[in-house]
């Protein structure tokens, strides 16, 4: 057992953040700690850490704080250097002091020796201190450790470069990146992170969970990046009601664990109030009975001496639940981009895609990019640098900045009804009040100051804001951050009711997962669109990265020898490849035939008075049109290739 707390109380002033907790850190174990925002996860933390104390009295003997030797302790948190002029280098390299003392004096013995001044026992002496002096270099990993802090720095997003800049040249985003990197070399027993994925780049999560994973002491996560959880704990600590409570397993196994015991409670409880029900009324009816005064006194006892089971309280998910529709419908086009170059004063990106209507695309990839720089060129913010883009019929875009919604300039002393009526003037304070109810603030809430609101909250607001304009196509820049895990899958549910289209930049993979029908990939130098899923884009990219070598000399051997005329083996024959482009251009004519006849006929049906007010039958038919258009249109698509490839012929 490295560390526990016993039934520890913390309070701030006369509020309880948490109580009687009961944690523990055994070896090597990694743990997450998690439940909603302001529920005391960071207080945790910080307890852990020794920045604070617990609040019990110093009769309670059964509270405490125990640790196996001298546990050294690192609490990754938000930092400003004092000296702003070092190097990013001198400054992450402090944390190889040890180390350097070591080289130091080894260097010191190798001289003494080298000039052979020192003998007998002196000599002897010497050489145990730099045998010893060894195993602690060793130990400290003193060949590999500048290699080691190189490579982790260009992982969190650096270039060896950046190593010479003085730290004070860095925005405060980058230098809390610094000062993580520093804690990650300083190795200590307990490693405590708070929110260590926030501004990483998926390729940053991906290295971090891999070191993490391989990380030979004891780590504490808290975190609402519930896939980054599911990779690396092997024990989740869940803080609700104050309480705390140990389960076995990451993320995804902490959640069935509850589901089953929540339900398991429901179903004792509902027992248990059936039977001492079905005892009262006994007791009742015979109550006055001389005969059954014995069985009645009997009755009483066991009712009296049953252990009560607690009325299960339903997780602690009060959150947003808007579900809203489209202003209009778009037509099947909502977007179609052609070798768009994005930048602001050099070009990052060139990117081409197409988006149609009621798809979900995802914009990941590594930071740099450009992938919120697309985003603000396609609603007008910047201008292309290059190339074009078009915006289809019918188009209404909703436009989401995750960086304006929580670091913005509005008056911190309005309220949130103040704000929101600003931005919807005409709107009745009732109509107002309703619409962010919607979004989770309460009659109370809406009149908290725009200063004293979270990360999370402001991010509601603005959602609200822009939800309110009923856009068909939300653009949206990491709406996740700053949520925690009941309002992201608040917001996952709606975006998967939603029947317009959007186009998203995320990090979080499990967002992406539940949420993206496509995946725009900004990747290796180039930008590529994958027409699925978050989890057939993995296989594909996995399947790309782990082909054999031999394999594609092959492929790259058959290409070369096709490209020389008269080698072909289609070109060999090619009325029969002439034949076989045809028959596919006739299927595909046929089926655009038939779905465009299944589509006359389903909006007839929408003409039926009879249906008139049969509005989930009229919304029914109406998504069948939908689905028949977007049908049509791909079908259309294939037909110009196919035509192309035959006139190619």
């Amino acid at each position: 057992m490295r560390y526990q707390i016993r039934h520890a109380l913390v309070q701030y002033g006369a509020d309880t953040i948490i109580e009687d907790v009961n944690f523990e850190i055994r070896d090597r174990e990694k743990i997450a700690v998690v439940g909603r925002n302001g529920c005391g996860k960071t207080t945790l933390l910080k307890l852990i850490s020794g920045e604070i104390e617990m609040s019990n009295p110093d009769s309670d003997e059964k509270s405490g704080i125990f640790m196996q030797g001298k546990q050294r302790i690192g609490l990754q948190k938000q930092i400003s250097f004092p000296d702003g002029t070092i190097s990013a280098r001198d400054e992450i390299c402090k944390v190889f002091a040890d180390l350097y003392a070591v080289q130091a004096r080894m260097n010191e013995i190798e001289t003494l020796l080298a000039a052979k001044e020192e003998e007998g026992d002196t000599r002897e002496r010497l050489l145990n201190e730099y045998a010893s002096l060894q195993r602690r270099y060793d130990a400290l990993s003193g060949d590999s450790s500048e290699r080691e802090m190189e490579i982790m720095f260009q992982k969190f997003g650096f270039t060896l470069e950046d190593l010479e800049r003085p730290i004070g040249s860095f925005s405060g985003g980058q230098q809390t990146k610094i000062a993580f990197i520093k804690l990650l070399l300083s190795y200590p027993d307990i490693l405590l992170l708070d929110e260590p994925t926030n501004h990483l780049d998926l390729p940053s999560i991906e290295w971090l969970e891999e070191y993490l994973r391989k990380y030979k002491n004891a780590v504490v996560i808290v975190s609402h990046d519930r896939a980054f959880l599911d990779r690396i704990v092997d024990v989740t600590y869940e803080i609700e009601y104050h309480r705390m409570k140990r389960y076995a397993g990451n993320y995804s196994a902490f959640v069935k664990q509850k589901e089953e015991a929540l339900a398991k409670q429901e179903k004792d409880y509902e027992a248990q109030q059936a039977e001492i029900k079905r005892l009262s009324e006994w007791i009742e009816k015979w109550k006055n009975t001389p005969t059954k005064v014995s069985a009645t006194r009997s009755k009483r006892k066991v009712i009296e001496h049953m252990e009560l089971i607690e009325k299960p309280r339903r997780f602690d998910t009060d959150t947003f639940r808007a579900y809203f529709s489209p202003y209009r419908t778009s037509y099947s086009e909502v977007l179609n981009v052609k070798k768009l170059g994005i930048g602001y004063d050099h070009l990052l990106s060139e990117v081409s895609f197409r988006l149609q209507k009621g798809e979900r695309l995802a914009v990941i990839g590594e930071n740099g990019m450009g992938k919120s720089t697309l985003l603000k060129t396609l609603v007008g913010l910047i201008p292309p640098l290059s190339g074009s883009f078009t915006v289809g019929e019918n188009v209404d875009a909703g436009y989401f900045d995750q960086q304006k919604a929580v670091i913005n300039d509005e008056d911190p002393t309005q309220s949130v009804l103040e704000n929101f009526q600003d931005t919807y003037p005409k709107l009745t304070n009732l109509e107002a009040r309703s619409a962010l109810a919607a979004f989770s603030f309460s009659q109370e809430e809406v009149d908290t100051k725009l200063g004293q609101l979270s990360g999370g909250e402001r991010v509601r607001l603005a959602l609200c804001k822009m939800f309110y304009t009923r856009p068909n196509l939300l653009i949206l820049d990491e709406p996740t951050n700053h949520m925690d895990i009941p309002g992201k899958e608040a917001l996952e549910k709606m975006l998967q009711s939603y029947t317009g289209t959007v186009l998203f930049v995320s990090h979080d993979r499990y967002f992406i997962r539940e949420v993206a029908t496509g995946i725009l990939d900004f990747a290796d130098g180039e930008v590529k669109q994958y027409p699925f899923g978050y989890d057939e884009y993995l296989r594909e990219k996995e399947k790309r990265s782990t082909a054999p070598a031999a394999e594609n000399v092959s492929k790259n051997q058959t290409a070369a020898v096709s490209s020389v005329p008269g080698t072909s083996t289609e070109l060999k024959n090619p009325g029969k490849f002439r034949a076989r482009i045809e028959r596919k251009i006739e299927k595909i004519q046929g089926q655009i035939t038939e779905s465009e006849a299944k589509t006359d006929l389903l909006r007839k049906q929408l003409e039926d008075p009879a249906l008139a007010s049969d509005f989930e039958k009229l919304m029914e038919i109406q998504a069948e049109i939908d689905q028949n258009e977007k049908q049509q249109e791909d079908l259309l698509n294939l037909l110009v290739e196919a035509e192309e490839e035959l006139t190619t012929l």
